[in-house]
């Protein structure tokens, strides 16, 4: 006799893999990051009310801080895009400089708008260029690539000029730093760094190029053999820090209307610490343009802050050193909390 078949075994649900969880916990943390930048400028916002409740909240000082936020944001959008992919650029204060003398020597201002507009950009992206090429192609440390530009950049700015200051005297230029060229209220070099952030989001979140960003960032030799050129990468990502140097060069001849050797000190240091308090890991691999954005926004109401109370500039410094060394202290923590 032919024994019953036994009756077949439910089968197990099967058990959810490790990694795909992790997913949404990650951008859960990057969320709350956001939400923590928020809240940190709302209370400042709050304690700028507070301590000047005549001059902090008035229009015009809050086109002030915007337009001043501008500049430095433009730069900080594409610095991080090179701190992402695990690279540092030290010479983004020195390109704006060079940029924005070049750009306001009498035979660029010859050629009028057009003419200044497109040396402060070939300027830049020509700094990047070089950056690039030294580094991707070069083999050279970027800590020592861009330190080197950022002497050399300095220094032709100051042979440029003979440590002079160059009044810029194209009206069409001057013109857009006056309150009649603001659109609803907002000056245009409000809406330029809102372009250039909206740009950054989009290329940094769903393009290729992102995505390759933030894979060399994350491992270098892993994105080789998965088919990345990752020096040409980096080629391009210094290639667009020049680029958003030199539009910041731009709006900061039209802010200050000349250029002078001078401009664009300690950029550097703003846009490192507006990246890293943004929530931008310095090793690479993590970052978002949102974050950058806040963290400048933060960096500028605090200084706007400071003036208005009168305070020193050196306190300013040391309040930004202590910023940073605290927004580094927690990212160690978050980054071994998530291995």
């Amino acid at each position: 006799m032919t024994q019953p078949a036994s009756p077949a075994r439910p089968a197990e649900p099967k058990r959810a893999d490790a990694p795909p969880a992790r997913a949404p916990l990650k951008a859960l943390r990057a969320d709350l990051r956001t939400l923590s930048l928020l809240g940190v400028l709302v209370a400042l916002i709050v304690i700028g009310g507070i301590t000047q409740p005549d001059s902090f909240l008035d229009t015009d000082n809050v086109q002030l801080v915007l337009t001043q936020a501008s500049v430095i944001g433009v730069v900080t959008v594409g610095m991080t895009f090179v701190i992402i992919s695990g690279g540092i650029d030290l010479s983004v204060g020195a390109i704006v400089a060079l940029a924005s003398v070049w750009a306001t020597t009498v035979a660029t201002q010859e050629y009028g708008f057009l003419g200044i507009l497109f040396t402060a950009i070939v300027v830049g992206v020509g700094c990047g260029l070089v950056n690039g090429v030294l580094i991707a192609y070069g083999s050279m440390v970027p800590f020592i690539a861009t330190l080197a530009m950022l002497a050399s950049g300095r220094g032709l700015a100051l042979q440029l000029t003979d440590g002079k200051t160059q009044v810029v005297t194209v009206d069409s230029v001057l013109s857009l730093g006056e309150r009649d060229s603001y659109i609803l209220g907002i000056p245009p070099l409000v809406l330029v760094f809102a372009a250039v952030t909206v740009i950054g989001w989009l290329v940094l979140n769903r393009t290729t190029f992102g995505r390759r960003s933030v894979a060399v960032g994350g491992n270098a030799e892993a994105a080789r053999l998965a088919g990345i050129d990752v020096r040409r990468q980096r080629l391009y990502l210094y290639l667009l820090s020049g680029l958003c140097c030199g539009i910041a060069a731009f709006l900061l001849i039209v802010l200050s209307g000349s250029g002078q050797n001078t401009n664009g000190n300690l950029y550097e240091l703003d846009a490192i610490a507006a990246v890293i308090i943004g929530g931008t890991l310095l090793t690479g691999g993590r970052g978002t343009i949102v974050g950058s954005v806040l963290g400048v926004l933060i960096f500028t109401t605090i200084q706007n802050i400071f003036a208005l109370n009168n305070l020193q500039t050196d306190v300013q410094q040391i309040a930004k050193g202590a910023i940073i060394v605290v927004a580094v202290l927690v990212q160690g923590r978050t980054s071994r909390s998530t291995t």
